[in-house]
């Protein structure tokens, strides 16, 4: 089966993973000249579905539940299994406790303990919830390594290509997020902070946790910080706006004074695709199969999404290959 992957963002990586994995002959057409740019680039990298569920449906942890171990077996070394800090100022002490009775797969710790935890937040907060089974990875490293991984597994890539303009396949796998042909898609804007400081380490990501502005703070290599949260209803992929900027430093100041002295290596912004409901869908016209609709939640969903759309194909394929036996077998009686 000859496979053509649209879209080189999560959601087409894993996709051509998993049908590279059941021996299709996969090809990934992506229209940017490189890796990199999309909504997947900007993304926090939080394997987090028992977080996520503080604002999401039940679906997404459910979806989401098997993401680190999917990582981690693909890509061993590139998963931080470390779970996540949840915290909040004290006058925010009842944020925390909305949070907590919106979620599960965490227990409350202390002052103490959190200063165990994050020796560099000690005496900053007095509660917190740790979701020990969360994880989270860098996205660029992750997007990286599986390209390298596909390469070396035969499957072709081509950058600066339009996908419409290519054919000669059995079927095609549309991962192409606000670029897709789909009127129900709207765009959440996300953007995002890398910070460089020497002056505070983290062994995991830390929710802070405010009725405005939550933010969450994601160690990253060479003192790297991504900090991020904003969620805005918009397609507009333009700059990072100057109140986005103050709302984002102000609240990573807030987790830490060090981040005010910290230097801004880069921002940046993704829009990310999401259907009315929030949820992803696999939906198959003809022999196009789309994976779409991943919100927030990319390197979360997009390993299920993508194992889910294989398992339609080869289904599929295999009853028709049934049924064209089944019609041999008539004919020839």
């Amino acid at each position: 089966m000859r496979v053509l992957v649209q879209g080189a963002g999560v959601a087409g990586l894993t996709a051509a993973f998993e049908f590279a994995t059941r021996g299709a002959a996969v090809t990934v057409a992506e229209t940017r000249h490189a890796l990199g740019g999309n909504a997947s680039w900007f993304a926090g990298g939080m394997l987090a579905p028992w977080c996520e569920r503080e604002s999401a449906e039940q679906p997404v942890l459910d979806l989401g539940r098997d993401a680190a171990g999917w990582w981690d077996a693909v890509l061993p070394g590139q998963v931080t299994r470390a779970g996540t800090l949840v915290v909040a100022a004290p006058r925010d002490a009842g944020e925390l406790d909305r949070f907590a009775s919106r979620t599960s797969g965490h227990r409350r710790v202390d002052e103490d303990e959190i200063a165990i935890l994050e020796p560099d937040l000690a005496g900053r907060f007095r509660r917190g919830l740790l979701f020990p089974d969360e994880a989270h990875l860098d996205p660029r490293q992750a997007m990286a390594a599986l390209h390298d991984k596909l390469a070396a597994m035969g499957v072709e890539f081509h950058f600066g290509t339009d996908a419409r303009h290519v054919s000669g396949f059995d079927r095609q796998i549309d991962c192409t997020g606000m670029a897709a042909v789909d009127d129900r898609l709207r765009g959440i804007r996300g953007e995002m902070l890398i910070l460089r400081t020497l002056d505070i380490s983290l062994s995991r990501p830390v929710r802070l946790l405010h009725p405005r502005f939550p933010l969450y703070a994601v160690p990253r290599a060479d003192t790297q910080f991504m900090i991020g949260a904003t969620m805005i209803e918009s397609q507009s992929a333009g700059p990072v706006t100057a109140r986005s900027m103050m709302e984002l430093l102000g609240a990573a100041y807030a987790l830490h004074p060090a981040f005010g002295e910290a230097e801004i290596v880069e921002t940046g912004v993704g829009v990310r695709p999401a259907f009315p409901d929030n949820l992803p869908r696999v939906e198959t016209s003809g022999d196009t199969v789309a994976i779409n609709g991943l919100y927030r939640h990319g390197f979360l969903l997009a390993p299920t999404m993508a194992r889910q759309a294989a398992d339609l194909v080869f289904s599929q394929d295999g009853t028709k290959e049934l049924a064209h036996e089944t019609d041999g077998q008539r004919r020839s009686a």
